[in-house]
């Protein structure tokens, strides 16, 4: 009886460590790690001792003889991830050797932002004896997107706020909130103070589109601050008074949007939903949210994790061509087979996945698609996140982020960066853990080979 990766799977492998007979795949250091939507048990291989249970901060891995009946294609989702007869390697993943700083005196470092990128990289510099951390936020919580991007009725997937939790108790570990580098502290500061910094400071704005009458449009990021809470979104307002709502863009952000428009709002009132936003959606008229692909259901954005949580919710319906093209990749055969299988949507609201519908303008009354008017009150972006420039450091506009060698900074003195303004705007939650562990590894063996850490 195997156990199975479900739904939240935040990708942040603990499970991999825990797991005693090298079962769950990709491992961090497999190169289809940072691509992949999520971890896969092999049926065949697990012993059924359920460690990975323990080891998962989201509770996303369950037996298979307890799935609820949404959970239940994540049986097939598992086995299909090994179908081709892939190789599992040795019998234990193997575990990332201990952090030494060698003659260095224990490091005291800053940390910029408070986000996964952030407790994942204190976390590790903690493992070295007598560390220690600040963490520098703006706002007046921590966690970032673990806390104000999370969906309010994905509770499992906030559950990794307990995690961040523990690293927070930890000695040595010193969070100051409140405080914006640039305005209360400079970055020569911050060195001045710390033998190292690193930012782990996100990306924080919005791809914009670029489509006459689109200035100023509205994004799903800042519909997803407002009904979050976040201080900077929460004098936000948004028209809910027309019956249709349109997003323009596929990925997963989309359509938790589109879910949280159309469910009935007395099934968020017990999430941790802000709560003006929840009085303004008792209130809303939408019946229908569109949301807009210029390309073909194969292509699409979303993950097959979030597909399945959007339809156990609500109504969806497909409109474009489902046919099998052929020479798809897995997760991308997976994506058309479960939309294809989708069943007629019910009465009541809905959302339309519409492919194959590039909108060509921006109107008072909704979208332009070609010659053809999309009426809507409601019309929202989501095409990306874009990272905003750091101070004091060199910044790629094209890409969104800061230039550095396995996170040490072109150019510059002791100075680090980790997760999205590190990589781009990719992966999900357990993605900044791999990715602060090489940071942090770089910090630290440039460490131990400069003088000793200031006293």
């Amino acid at each position: 009886m195997p156990h199975v990766v479900t739904r939240s799977c935040c990708n942040d492998a603990n499970c991999v460590y825990a797991c005693p007979v090298n079962c769950i795949h990709p491992t961090p250091d497999e190169p289809d790690f940072a691509t992949a939507e999520m971890l896969y048990i092999d049926p065949a291989a697990c012993v059924d001792c359920g460690a990975c249970m323990t080891a998962c901060p989201v509770g996303a891995i369950r037996p298979h003889s307890v799935l609820a009946p949404d959970q239940l294609p994540f049986l097939e989702i598992n086995a299909d991830f090994y179908k081709g007869g892939r190789d599992r390697g040795p019998v234990l993943a193997r575990v990332p050797a201990p952090l030494e700083v060698g003659e260095a005196a224990p490091p005291r470092v800053a940390i910029v932002g408070s986000g996964p990128a952030a407790m994942y990289a204190a976390d590790e510099i903690l493992t070295i004896p007598g560390a220690s951390v600040d963490l520098y936020e703006r706002l007046p919580v921590p966690y970032g997107l673990a806390r104000f991007g999370v969906a309010p009725d994905h509770a499992d997937t906030r559950r990794v706020a307990g995690t961040f939790d523990v690293i927070a108790r930890q000695d040595g570990f010193r969070l100051h909130l409140g405080v914006e580098i640039g305005r209360d502290l400079t970055h020569a500061d911050l060195l001045a103070s710390h033998d190292a910094v690193v930012y782990a400071v996100g990306a924080a704005s919005d791809r914009r589109l670029d489509l006459p009458g689109a200035d100023g449009l509205g994004t799903a990021t800042e519909f997803v601050g407002w009904y979050n809470g976040h201080p900077d979104h929460a004098g936000h307002a948004f028209d809910l008074s027309h019956r249709r709502a349109v997003i323009i863009g596929n990925g997963n952000v989309a359509l938790d949007v589109a879910r949280i428009l159309t469910l009935d709002p007395e099934d968020l009132a017990a999430t941790d939903i802000a709560p003006a936003a929840l009085a303004v959606l008792r209130e809303s008229r939408i019946e229908e949210v569109v949301v807009l692909a210029r390309r073909g259901p194969a292509d699409s954005a979303f993950t097959s994790s979030e597909l399945l949580g959007l339809a156990a919710a609500v109504n969806v319906a497909v409109e474009g061509d489902l046919t099998d093209p052929g020479g798809l990749d897995t997760a991308a055969a997976r994506k058309l087979a479960l939309l294809a299988g989708l069943t007629a949507p019910g009465p009541g609201a809905r959302v339309v996945l519409r492919y194959r519908s590039a909108p060509t303008a921006i109107t008072p009354d909704g979208v332009l698609i070609g010659d053809d008017l999309l009426e809507a009150g409601l019309v929202l972006s989501s095409i990306g996140y874009h990272a905003r420039p750091v101070p004091d450091l060199p910044f790629d506009e094209a890409t969104g982020t800061v230039p550095h060698e396995k996170g040490r900074v072109t150019g510059t003195d002791r100075t680090y960066v980790t997760g999205w303004i590190k990589r781009g705007p990719n992966g999900f939650i357990g993605t900044n853990k791999t990715c602060a562990r090489e940071t942090v590894r770089t910090l630290v063996a440039d460490l131990a080979a400069r003088v000793p850490a200031l006293s």
